[in-house]
């Protein structure tokens, strides 16, 4: 585990937890330009250590320092780069909005405008999972901290008004279908099919349960698989046709788009974080 630095790195680095557990937590330091525009299909949940961490969301250029909370929300357009020239660390936590609804029980995904949050209620819900990497999240801990954190989201965000009332078992059942069958060449004919929901209403309920559309799920899952395998040694190649792309060039493009730097440079970065 890194230490506070005296001085910045000679180089950018990205650890991850090596903890298996339903939530990713990373630690990163970066000297100027951290990533692309890019989007997750999770809610960014994060802590700046030091420095200024700025980004782009919303069209509005925004700021994280030490004592708030970054919040931004599944499949939003965000870039990251240094707001000052001593660079900047942080943590993140990418929470899957599946066991958002697990607590919400088929609720519109809360937003919180603005991307950061200077709210007591989402520091205070946040804090177990941007405590330190070598802090292990034992499995009561995590579900604890969705909890809190779903019910912190609510209240700040505040309860969508004026929807239509959302099947969410229908649309669990094509999430689960997905899980299952993510490999395949998917389509909403399948997922109406399995989920018992005509196709157009489901892909609308789906996004505003999980926050993305049916295909974008299936391929961040595929991108997970790839994520996974790259780790273990695959080659690029390797990895993007055991994940159901149809190429590297395929794969690389939705990895850019999703992650905001090619594979290559991600694992580049895993690497220094060791």
């Amino acid at each position: 585990m890194h230490s506070e630095p005296n001085h910045p790195p000679a180089s950018d680095w990205v650890i991850r937890s090596a903890q298996p557990g339903s939530v990713e937590r990373i630690e990163a330091w970066f000297g100027s330009h951290g990533y692309d525009p890019h989007r997750h299909d999770t809610y960014s949940i994060g802590r700046t250590l030091a420095g200024v961490q700025s980004f782009h969301y919303k069209g509005s250029l925004c700021h994280g320092v030490p004592g708030n909370t970054l919040v931004l929300h599944p499949d939003e357009l965000h870039d990251g780069m240094a707001g000052t020239a001593a660079g900047f660390r942080y943590r993140m936590a990418y929470i899957d909005p599946a066991l958002i609804q697990q607590v919400l029980g088929g609720e519109p995904l809360p937003f919180i405008a603005g991307g950061v949050s200077s709210d007591p209620r989402l520091f205070r819900a946040s804090q177990a999972f941007v405590q330190a990497l070598d802090h292990p999240l034992e499995r009561l801990e995590e579900q604890d901290a969705v909890y809190d954190l779903a019910m912190a989201l609510r209240a700040v965000g505040g309860k969508p008004r004026g929807r239509k009332r959302l099947d969410y078992r229908s649309a669990e059942r094509a999430r689960a279908f997905i899980m299952e069958h993510q490999q395949a060449g998917i389509t909403l004919e399948m997922l109406e099919k399995a989920s018992g929901r005509e196709q157009w209403s489901l892909s609308r309920d789906f996004r505003a349960l999980y926050g993305t559309s049916p295909y974008r799920f299936v391929t961040l899952r595929r991108l997970d698989t790839v994520r996974r395998l790259l780790l273990d040694g695959f080659t690029l190649v390797d990895a993007a046709l055991a994940a159901g792309f149809h190429d590297q060039s395929h794969m690389t493009r939705h990895f850019t788009r999703s992650f905001g730097v090619p594979p290559a440079r991600w694992v580049e970065r895993l690497r220094a974080g060791r």
